[in-house]
């Protein structure tokens, strides 16, 4: 089974430490939903972006953690 893992990153691509350690989820829509909890608590431990792997293969990002400025 296809392990969906996040990366946390700095706004440059350097890989940070989660404020929120994540699960190892088993569907793209189970990690969608975790991120969707907890992204501002992601953002206040110094994460800028994140990348979503299905197993080694990247299926997108970066994704900005910062919500647009209107």
């Amino acid at each position: 089974m296809a392990a969906w893992i996040w990366r946390f990153e700095k706004s440059d691509g350097t890989e940070v430490e989660p404020a929120v350690p994540p699960e190892e989820f088993t569907t793209q829509g189970d990690a969608e939903s975790w991120l969707g909890e907890v992204w501002k608590d992601l953002v206040a431990g110094g994460a800028d972006q994140v990348r979503l792997f299905e197993d080694s293969t990247e299926i997108y990002g970066p994704m900005s953690l910062h919500a647009e400025e209107a």
